[in-house]
């Protein structure tokens, strides 16, 4: 990908030097890498890290997914308009909150794909290991030595520390579309209805429970009962149809959480996670060439946005309906 002329390369192409033939050779691991961490059984060891607090980051992190997808677009609009310093800034800022299986993922790149030295454990402790493992690893060297003075070296390692940070969170976005696509198989099965998000089910389950229970208690008994509710509906009250929306997210919570491991096969056999993990090593081998112009952006966060704006549509309509 670089001449021999580039800086980046000081030795041979043999990797040991951190240049192109060490990029090279991690983007001819990826295959493997994707087959170890990605597939049954890779993706159910990672996902134990999914026991616990993540449970309750991901929605969170779906509330704050749309204020990641608008520092996305003011720092793509302020690279376009040539104010560098304010898009780098932007692109660093770690919107969402970490995950346990977030921070494994990162963890795994700097190790198995990319061969670095890192402490995992002191990792998940402290944000700034990530950084200090590019900066201190051997491969990359005599490519830090070309910078000109040790900021610029810190600042390239918190670079690539984003950029892989931002890998990791597309599995948020990815776990929110898998989650919608759960809901719309549920919501067409059992309701015969359109809803691509929790919020649009919520009313149909509301009043499925409305009809279950005003069945059971009707004064007749319930064979006359479900036959006269047949007839007329049972409206949900707005308390039944708050607490239903509020259980709803808390299951979907539960659901993104560990919806990895239905998509990670999936994206495995589509090579969407080889793609994904070529245009990051695209990513790290710019900054090391000092180019800087190829930002990894996780487009699944605008995907999932467009999913919410057709949930909300979906919702807007059967309001007006009723």
């Amino acid at each position: 990908m670089v001449s021999s002329s580039t800086p980046a390369q000081t030795t041979d192409d043999s990797g040991s030097s951190g240049g192109a033939g060490y990029f090279r050779d991690r983007r001819a691991k990826v295959d493997g890498f994707v087959a170890r961490h990605f597939t049954w059984p890779g993706t159910l060891r990672l996902h134990r890290a999914a026991l616990g607090w993540d449970i309750l980051r991901a929605p969170v992190n779906v509330a704050l997914s749309p204020i990641l997808v608008l520092t996305r677009i003011a720092a793509y609009l302020c690279r376009r308009t040539g104010r560098r310093g304010a898009a780098d800034w932007l692109s660093r800022r770690r919107i969402l909150l970490g995950t346990s299986v977030a921070r494994r993922v990162e963890a795994l790149i700097v190790t198995d794909l990319l061969d670095l030295p890192l402490d995992e454990r002191a990792a998940s402790r402290d944000p700034a290991a990530l950084a200090r493992a590019v900066l201190v690893a051997p491969q990359f060297r005599e490519m830090i030595r070309t910078r000109a003075t040790a900021a610029e070296a810190e600042a390239l390692g918190q670079r690539i520390a984003g950029a892989l940070g931002e890998y990791a969170g597309t599995r948020s976005a990815v776990a929110e579309m898998t989650t919608t696509l759960c809901v719309l198989v549920v919501g067409a099965l059992a309701f015969q209805a359109l809803t691509p998000g929790m919020i649009s089910m919520a009313p149909g389950v509301a009043d499925a429970m409305a009809r279950s229970n005003a069945i059971a208690t009707f004064p007749l008994g319930q064979t006359l009962g479900a036959m006269w509710y047949g007839v007329f509906a049972a409206d949900a009250s707005p308390w039944l149809v708050g607490a239903t929306v509020a259980g709803l997210v808390m299951l979907g919570s539960v659901v993104a959480a560990f919806a990895g491991v239905l998509a990670d096969p999936v994206q495995s056999r589509l090579g969407i996670h080889r793609r994904r993990l070529g245009r990051l090593l695209d990513t790290v081998e710019e900054e090391f060439l000092g180019r800087g112009d190829r930002p990894f952006v996780a487009r699944e966060h605008f995907l999932a946005r467009m999913l919410d704006l057709f949930d909300a549509v979906a919702s807007a309509v059967r309001i007006f309906r009723n």
